[in-house]
């Protein structure tokens, strides 16, 4: 088992695979202009789908996509339960590369999944897809003072090294070609109940095997110490929210 397949088995059987709630989520979607009648919907780096199924209920139809196939499969299994089977399709693709045509899609929706690309990196592979005007929802994680505590800036500076603040995130995404529609931070609650309970719960679950796997022990111990870090300084840090409309120009053809 290498670090990947740990991080993986980690999160299988969870609701979600980073910090949210159904509640984010729908502020997030409260917070969309109007979309377009039959509008293309893809929620990439879906993981285990959590916001994919309340995207299927106050949207429509969307297409779900991760690189893990068991995500997509337990995916699949909650909308059949919840009665979406209809409204969820799934696809396995990179991120980096999810195979959809340029000005193709409506709504991008990304939640705690665009930092294994980069903030600018993700939102300058993704623009070229989306439709004039339209929007991205995305959540990364993003500090929220200037200057942070030293141990979470040197934890952060090594585990997430372009991570940024609100501000610079918000140059970033102009920069790439977006206009800025609203953003706002994830509460303490979506990190803690949402998806740092159940993920100890996992933990615990996984204890037995991590002693005969060294990657998975190491994915336990990093996670023990991610928790207890956000326990003392998750006022600096946490996950932004940050709606974007592509701008009419294409900042790649700018001087």
């Amino acid at each position: 088992m290498d670090q990947m397949q740990a991080l993986f088995l980690l999160h299988e059987g969870l609701a979600q695979c980073g910090p949210g709630s159904d509640a984010e989520t729908m502020r997030a979607i409260a917070l969309l202009p109007s979309l377009p009648p039959g509008a293309r919907i893809v929620d990439l780096g879906c993981g285990t789908g959590r916001q994919s199924l309340v995207l299927a209920r106050a949207l429509g139809p969307l297409e779900a996509v991760d690189i893990h196939q068991p995500f997509l499969d337990e995916l699949t299994a909650r909308a059949q339960a919840q009665g979406l089977a209809g409204r969820v399709a799934t696809r396995r693709a990179d991120m980096a590369a999810p195979g959809y045509a340029p000005a193709s899609l409506d709504l991008i929706w990304s939640e705690g999944a665009i930092y294994v690309l980069g903030f600018g990196r993700g939102l300058a592979l993704w623009r070229p897809m989306l439709r004039d005007g339209g929007l991205l929802a995305v959540s990364e994680l993003s500090w929220l003072v200037d200057d942070p505590p030293a141990e979470a800036a040197a934890h952060w500076g090594q585990a997430y090294p372009g991570m940024a603040g609100v501000a610079q995130n918000l140059a970033t995404a102009r920069q790439a070609g977006f206009a800025v529609v609203a953003h706002f931070a994830l509460s303490a609650e979506a990190w803690l109940d949402g998806y740092y309970g159940p993920l100890v719960r996992r933990m615990a679950e996984l204890t037995p095997l991590a002693r005969q796997e060294p990657a998975l022990a190491q994915a336990l111990d990093e996670t023990r110490l991610e928790l207890d870090l956000y326990r003392r300084h998750g006022q600096a840090y946490g996950y932004v929210f940050y709606i974007l409309r592509k701008s009419p120009h294409d900042p790649s053809r700018q001087a």
